[in-house]
């Protein structure tokens, strides 16, 4: 099904389902947001192939991206908003018609095939999910931050936090979104995970080791390192 979109191009991929907040400040933004306010209306989220985030007009956009629809609007001084969206619906670009103010595109809305009974998935889907919690739980170990995170049941919901919550560029992320199979994406991730996870418990091993014999040695490890510090940002959703 096609549509006309207004496109918000950035440095990070929006998968459906998942929250971003944004802080609009550029004039042409302030105007497609208050549009879209205006026409109850989302805007399309695209990773940015290749430009700039900020002050480009010729920034070229991926053509797989999501709609964000507004959750949330708080107004800040001088026109700024800080806005709550989610992500919904999937897009293919198929023209971008317009670039002044900003980008307006063609583009076809991705249908979401609904995903048949198949064994394989019965049994990829607890597979990746356990995988998953592992990753998040060592992840939480380094931080030293709790994070509660609930998958959801269904494969393609759940296909689609993990590649919202993975530690990997957006490329690699980009890629994951592209993928129309939820079948095929939960076993991108699968694989993924069985190639990092190893890698994470020797780093961890290493971890407890270190703290270990720093405790041994009376250093005080109340406050939070810079490692530390870097891990935790993985958690925060703004």
């Amino acid at each position: 099904m096609g549509r006309r979109l207004r496109l918000f191009p950035l440095n990070s991929v929006l998968f459906p389902g998942a929250v971003l907040n944004l802080h609009i400040f550029e004039p042409r933004y302030k105007q497609m947001i208050n549009e879209c306010l205006e026409s109850g209306e989302g805007f399309g989220v695209a990773l940015i192939a290749e430009g700039a985030e900020a002050g480009d007009t010729n920034v070229l956009p991926h053509d797989v991206g999501s709609i964000a629809e507004i959750l949330d609007v708080q107004p800040l001084p001088f026109g700024r908003y800080f806005i709550s969206t989610v992500g919904s619906t999937r897009f293919r670009i198929r023209e971008v018609i317009s670039r002044e103010p900003y980008l307006v595109a063609d583009v076809d809305v991705i249908d979401e095939p609904e995903v048949p009974d198949d064994r394989e998935v019965d049994e990829l889907l607890p597979a990746v999910r356990q995988r998953f919690e592992e990753y998040i739980a060592m992840l939480v170990e380094f931080s030293g931050q709790e994070s509660h995170i609930l998958l959801p049941e269904d494969p393609q919901g759940t296909s689609y936090l993990i590649g919202d919550m993975l530690q990997v560029a957006e490329r690699v992320k980009q890629r994951l979104l592209e993928i129309t199979d939820t079948k095929a994406r939960l076993r991108a991730e699968y694989d993924f995970l069985e190639r990092l996870l190893p890698q994470l418990r020797k780093l961890l091993e290493r971890r407890r080791v270190e703290l270990h014999e720093r405790q041994e040695n009376g250093e005080d490890l109340s406050y939070r390192s810079a490692q530390e510090q870097y891990f935790g940002k993985f958690f925060s959703q703004n």
